[in-house]
């Protein structure tokens, strides 16, 4: 008899469950998507019980899609936005705000303080991370110290932080667990990378208190049991978890120190395997903790690009150029170049390898003869060849140079924006069968943490390839490009 694993991946723009089988046969995938809410320019949040509820719509219609009783389900693994932080009361399960989205930038002038004090240093050798708004600390911080009452409740042990995943356990086992997997905690600015501990010393830096955070655990052990959640049996097993883009590192089956993968999604997040020991990056990359099975800790380095896929939301719903995201691919291929347009899509700062919190995005290069197409054209560029800064960078760190980057996400579908990345680089692109990568990978933590896989060669000997995608571009073109792309970040 199958057995069925579900797979609840939290993404910045919406909730998507999928339903796998023993075999990862998809047997029903459902999306809902929630509202952004920007109360301010460089603001984003979300309302975190619209998240839970778009978490249980979609898991009653999933189990409806596959066919299957709730009682099928043998394991649900969760992946979810990382950074975005939420802090709830203990006792009610009440959000006392909004939760503040990885992409929010309202803490530039505390983290420049930080910087200013001279605290960088020491942040970075201790967790891997730099100074900068994306990560969750100072989202947290600004909570306790902008909502009425919070700080006080925090110090008398009323509130409980999270990144998504841990709130979503919280709500999955009716508020019995409290926990985040070691990817997210990476992520906080709190945990120590190499001790896999929360730090004191950091926690007083940010003024947040230890009684509000989770218990740090692994990404593949049972953490909690579901309790009243329509879709999901009780006592099902919550047993996988995972960042979203270390999730996806896991589900291209990237188990061996030095392969690598992009994700296509709001941003771009390019994660490579470090092995069991934290590189550090003398490139302004993040290390970052990867996974953490049977006590053994894997690490990655890791650049991000803030904006990918979400440029191109923009042109449809800023710019109103495209009336669907689909039509970009279509909408670039009828100029055969972007005679010059250069797009940085620096909407929200700029991330990895530059990590300048006030950067603007810039399209650049407009002349009469400009037209829609040549702009579509210069962001499908846009989200490329920031990728290579981040490439090029990762590869001088480890000092060898990759061969083949694997892609995900939904951008990975363009098969134009593909061809553009592997031109870039001058690399291999390969696209697997199943491009819900970050979803597989919690399912395959989740299916690995109950017996339903042995290890992990039986996992990657079910990962297929879809296509490759192999650089087609000459050296002189391809220098163009990158000089154009230098002269555009210097105007952002």
């Amino acid at each position: 008899m199958a057995q069925f694993i579900c797979a609840i991946d939290q993404g910045t723009t919406g909730t998507t469950i999928i339903i796998l089988d023993d075999e990862l046969r998809v047997r029903a995938r459902v999306t809902e998507e929630f509202e952004q809410i920007f109360p301010k320019p460089s603001w984003v949040e979300h309302d975190p019980e619209a998240i839970w509820a778009s978490t249980q719509s979609t898991l009653a219609r999933a189990k409806q899609e596959a066919g299957i009783s709730a009682e099928d389900i043998a394991a649900v693994g969760i992946t979810n936005q990382r950074e975005t932080a939420v802090v709830w009361d203990r006792n009610t399960g009440e959000p006392i705000h909004n939760a503040i989205v990885w992409q929010d930038r309202r803490t530039r002038g505390r983290i420049q303080q930080l910087v200013d004090d001279g605290y960088e240093p020491m942040v970075r050798s201790r967790t891997g991370l730099i100074l900068d708004p994306y990560f969750a600390g100072t989202k947290v911080e600004w909570m306790l110290q902008n909502v009425d009452g919070a700080r006080r409740r925090a110090d008398a042990g009323e509130l409980a932080f999270g990144t998504i995943d841990s709130y979503l356990v919280w709500k999955l086992t009716g508020g019995d667990v409290h926990v985040t997997d070691v990817s997210n905690a990476s992520r906080t600015l709190f945990m120590d990378l190499e001790e896999v501990r929360w730090d004191d010393e950091l926690l007083e830096i940010f003024r947040v208190p230890r009684s509000m955070l989770p218990e740090i655990v692994g990404n593949s052990e049972v953490y909690g049991e579901v309790r009243g959640v329509e879709g999901l049996a009780d006592g099902t097993p919550i047993c996988g978890m995972a960042g979203d883009q270390q999730a996806a590192l896991f589900g291209q089956v990237c188990f061996t120190p030095g392969e690598a993968k992009c994700t296509y999604g709001t941003g771009a997040f390019l994660l490579m395997n470090t092995g069991d020991k934290p590189v550090m990056s003398q490139h302004r990359l993040l290390s970052t903790a990867a996974w953490q099975i049977d006590g053994e800790m894997t690490y990655a380095l890791e650049g991000s690009a803030f904006i990918a896929g979400a440029m191109v939301q923009w042109l449809r719903d800023g710019l109103g150029l495209i009336s669907e995201a689909s039509e970009i691919e279509a909408l670039a291929e009828t100029v055969d170049t972007s005679d010059g347009v250069v797009a940085v899509p620096s909407l929200s700062g700029l991330g990895a390898p530059h990590w300048d919190p006030g950067a603007r995005g810039v399209i650049w290069g407009l002349t009469r003869g400009t037209t829609k197409a040549h702009i579509a054209r210069a962001a499908l560029e846009g989200i490329a060849l920031q990728n290579v800064d981040i490439l090029k960078a990762m590869e001088q760190d480890l000092g060898e140079s990759l061969k083949v980057l694997r892609v995900d996400g939904g951008a990975c579908a363009n098969d134009l924006l593909m061809q553009m990345q592997s031109d870039f680089l001058s690399r291999t692109i390969v696209r697997p069968e199943m491009t819900d990568t970050t979803a597989l990978g919690a399912a395959l933590l989740a299916g690995l943490a109950v017996g339903i896989f042995d290890d992990l060669d039986q996992i990657r000997a079910t990962w297929r390839e879809d296509r490759r995608f192999e650089s087609a571009m000459g050296e002189e073109a391809r220098e163009v490009h990158l000089k154009r792309w230098k002269q555009g970040i210097a105007r952002v």
